[in-house]
């Protein structure tokens, strides 16, 4: 038997409206194809050529207004001659992508560094974004450590007197929060701060989740929209996709290639927004994508770690896709925790597929499929796809089965195992009441006791009873909903076989 149940969704919960943002598929026509050959036989040598002379010369450049810097001279804006080589490096980087065949068109006006001590570019989605940090005259950026050994490039990037954050380490990210305050309060002292506030490369089908970095120090912020314009998406290098060599040989081996920048309004945070990061980032997101007319998801990239740690377990890149900082701040779990729950998650799903079946989640379980079992699992499909994906099994286990796993559920259950309160359970009570509510076989009893008695002596406490109940929140849920269809069937006056 089967009720029929409301389920309940949270709007919050949702899934976002684009699954998968850091995907780039390349598709090319006949005639592309073609182009491709022409262009790299006889016109991409020249371009590489001329692209590695004005590259070799702003190295030169930069390389040389960075040496014999004292500790005093780094901590501080460049200024002198140093500076005065700015618009030389600036002209050669610029010659870098002129070369490459790249034209950029601007919308709106850039403000000041007193107007906008802090300029957001979105979406990010290639290192092609660096032309726009070339076009606002190498001004300072925040980028990850790692960058700084990159050849030619990381001298280049140390010319900006860049922020260098360590994604992995949560104390570099808060030094580099109390810099660019400092920074971003001088009033014009110091160059105006680029920062790319997603944080990752996206395929640009919408903005993900702001960092708070930009808006931590609570000062105006610019917002700066990116667009390519080409028909043949050549630019995006994102998680899953083209690498980056196949991004730069295609992108050269294009006649030209449009960039669009269109800086908005400076947006002035209230008091409200100066005190919440999360609030003043959420705010000029949606500015953002209003403008760039694309939706919003709340994805980041402990949704791409996640992601590559799926694909490590032979699952499917989406099935790490989860809006992490949506459900750790609806959820409260853990990025650790979650990371635990995919290993989990994998193991149930038998087949490498990302999802779970109704026949694996009663395997996982040790239970035969009974009425009890698939109101349960309907109540973790939240979208009715027969099947249970790993952002439906971690908002299922948060507040389907973790809710009724608690110790008066637990006594509840202890209780109808443990025949006459000795404080203990045999193998016999628990196959006996397992055989007859949910027809589990006696092999299948025999393996769930062993797993339970953690002290192997042929009985079950109630603290051996309530530690498994931990790792595995289902059971409660499932005697609770047993309990619940026994009660429904009992005044229907059916018989509880019917419940098997």
């Amino acid at each position: 038997m089967k009720r029929q149940i409301a389920i309940p969704r949270q709007m919050s919960l949702i899934t976002p409206e684009i699954l998968n943002p850091f995907v780039h598929k390349i598709h090319l026509s006949f005639m592309q194809k073609i182009q491709i050959v022409f262009m790299s036989l006889f016109v991409v040598p020249i371009r590489l050529l001329m692209i590695f002379t004005c590259l070799i010369f702003a190295w030169m450049l930069a390389k040389a207004s960075l040496a014999f810097r004292s500790k005093e001279e780094q901590d501080k804006p460049m200024k002198g001659w140093r500076n005065m080589l700015r618009p030389v490096i600036v002209l050669f980087c610029q010659g870098v992508f002129l070369m490459g065949g790249f034209w950029i068109t601007v919308k709106g006006k850039l403000a000041s560094c007193k107007e906008g001590p802090i300029i957001a570019l979105a979406p990010h989605s290639s290192y092609f974004d660096s032309l726009v940090i070339v076009y606002l005259n190498l001004s300072t950026i925040v980028v990850k450590s790692s960058t700084e050994f990159i050849p030619i490039f990381g001298t280049l990037i140390e010319y900006t007197q860049p922020l260098y954050v360590q994604r992995e380490d949560p104390n570099s990210r808060k030094n580099i929060m109390k810099e660019m305050t400092r920074r971003a309060k001088t009033m014009g002292e110091w160059p105006q701060i680029i920062i790319f506030p997603e944080g990752t490369c996206t395929n640009r089908s919408c903005l993900i989740g702001f960092k708070q970095g930009a808006f931590y120090p609570g000062v105006p912020v610019q917002p700066v929209c990116i667009r390519y314009l080409n028909s043949l998406d050549t630019y995006t290098w994102t998680w899953e996709g083209p690498g980056a060599f196949t991004c730069l040989w295609l992108s050269l081996c294009q006649f030209h290639n449009k960039l669009e920048l269109e800086f908005l309004p400076v947006y002035n945070p209230n008091e409200e927004e100066k005190q919440d990061p999360t609030l003043y980032a959420s705010n000029v997101r949606q500015k953002m994508a209003e403008s760039l007319k694309i939706p919003f998801t709340d994805h980041t990239y402990d949704d791409v770690r996640l992601m590559q740690k799926a694909a490590k377990l032979n699952l499917p890149h989406t099935a790490g896709l989860i809006e992490f900082q949506k459900l750790h701040s609806k959820l409260g779990i853990s990025f650790d925790q979650m990371n635990e729950l995919l290993d989990q998650f994998g193991a149930i799903s038998q087949k490498d597929k990302g999802s779970i079946t109704l026949g694996e989640f009663a395997a996982y379980l040790h239970v035969p499929v009974s009425p009890a079992l698939e109101e349960m699992f309907s109540l973790y499909d939240r979208n009715g796809s027969e099947t249970i994906d790993f952002r439906e099994y971690i908002i299922g286990l948060s507040l389907i089965s973790q809710p009724v796993n608690n110790d008066d559920t637990l006594k509840l259950a202890f209780q109808l195992f443990d025949n006459g309160d000795k404080g203990y359970i045999t193998q016999a009570e628990l196959t006996g009441i397992l055989t007859n509510a949910f027809g589990i076989d006696d092999l299948d009893v025999e393996k769930l006791f062993q797993e339970v008695d953690i002290n192997k002596d042929d009985k079950i406490t109630f603290d051996e009873f309530r530690k498994y109940a931990e790792t595995k929140p289902e059971y409660a849920k499932l005697f609770m909903t047993y309990q619940e269809l026994k009660k429904v069937l009992s005044t229907n006056g059916n018989g509880i076989s019917k419940l098997e």
